[in-house]
């Protein structure tokens, strides 16, 4: 690393922003009105209470590393040159959110080039916090968590998620669900990809996979997938997941996930 980061002490201050952070957006949560909606494009909307988060997250994280930049949904703060970058979706599951559907999350991750230092996961309403850092274990409010044991898809509970853009797609990946319909206990869509990947990681999904994703929506999650004992890679079984806008995570259900998914993926 850049210079001697104590990961652990930095995690806890990042909870401890998210939880403030949360904090605030229960409370316009009660009286959101629904009219204050804007739209960045078909179905990917964004309301103020996304952009307050992220500009109070970034004050507060600019604080804990001065030296840090920003990746950020909503475009607040700079990358700039700096090794070490915050990645923030201050409001993951936005449309959840504006409709009153208590299924939204906070997710924060601290990377060092390309390599995942910290996640934090704040799932608001149920007032869960997931987190890691590297080398450290996983955790959801102080405990540790570990993926899910079960190794056959037909004893598993997976998720998926509807990207905005299905990029002419839409047909292969609807059988790609269609076929774990058939072969799992059941497919689920929660509406936030960072709830997903930590639903994996405390063993609640045995495995996620989704396309067209981006940065913000699955960082701080793909960290606490790997040291909750979980793997990442994308649709290949490469790992071309963080940029690649392919993701499968999965606890033991990798290579039956895969065999599915390229079944159908990519073909003509």
């Amino acid at each position: 690393m850049s210079r001697n980061l104590n990961l652990e002490q930095i995690c806890m201050q990042v909870i401890d922003i998210s939880r403030e952070a949360g904090r605030f957006m229960q409370k316009e949560a009660s009286g959101f009105d629904i009219s204050k909606i804007e739209h960045k494009g078909k179905n990917d909307l964004v309301s103020y209470v996304d952009k307050e988060t992220e500009k109070t997250l970034v004050k507060r994280l600019s604080d804990v590393l001065p030296e840090a930049g920003f990746i950020t949904e909503e475009g607040t703060g700079e990358k700039g040159n700096n090794a070490l970058t915050w990645v923030i979706d201050p409001l993951d599951g936005t449309t959840n959110f504006l409709h009153r559907l208590p299924t939204y999350s906070i997710s924060i991750a601290l990377m060092e080039d390309d390599k995942l230092l910290l996640g934090v996961v704040n799932e608001v309403n149920l007032q869960e916090v997931f987190y890691a850092w590297k080398g450290g274990g996983a955790y959801c409010n102080g405990k540790k968590i570990q993926v899910s044991p079960i190794n056959k898809l037909d004893s598993s509970l997976v998720a998926t998620g509807f990207p905005y853009s299905l990029l002419n797609k839409s047909d292969n990946y609807f059988k790609i669900i269609q076929a774990f319909v058939e072969k799992t206990h059941g497919v689920r869509r929660l509406g936030s990809a960072a709830i997903d990947l930590v639903y994996v990681a405390c063993g609640r999904f045995e495995g996620y996979f989704e396309f067209n994703l981006k940065l913000w929506d699955i960082a701080a999650g793909i960290l606490i997938v790997e040291e909750a004992g979980g793997k990442v890679c994308d649709f290949s079984g490469g790992n071309d997941y963080l940029y690649g806008k392919e993701l499968l995570a999965s606890g033991n259900l990798q290579e039956p996930m895969l065999e599915v998914i390229k079944q159908f993926w990519n073909k003509e």
